[in-house]
């Protein structure tokens, strides 16, 4: 069992900066590959950046590559998100998973709340 629990959402303009945070549980938080996904307004959800478990390797969607960036803190059981840049199309809705295998899917059974990013124009 993983609980996760997303932080730092907020309203920002647009070319600003929001850092985002997913806290997990549990004492085996290296071994899970982590993801940050989200759903805007009448949209689905999808997939934002990814990161291994260990040796950090990373992936990103086209839309938020160059501008996003995803780290953890496996000390920490953190995962995180920077997102610079932000654009109104950022609005949405952001979601943290957590998979034991890789890459993490939309099917991922651990999920965080969310947390609301809303970007002014």
């Amino acid at each position: 069992q993983v609980l996760l629990v997303e932080s730092g959402g907020g309203l920002v303009q647009a070319g600003g900066s929001l850092r985002l945070s997913c806290a997990a549980s549990g004492r085996t938080f290296g071994s899970y590959a982590m993801a940050w996904f989200r759903r805007a307004p009448a949209k689905e959800r999808e997939f934002v950046a990814g990161i291994r478990g260990r040796g950090g390797i990373t992936y990103y969607a086209d839309s938020v590559k160059g501008r996003f960036t995803i780290s953890r803190d496996n000390a920490r059981n953190t995962v995180y998100l920077q997102m610079n840049t932000l654009r109104p199309e950022d609005t949405a809705i952001y979601y943290c998973a957590a998979d034991l295998h890789w890459p993490v899917a939309m099917t991922s059974a651990y999920w965080g709340q969310g947390t609301q990013v809303t970007v002014s124009s």
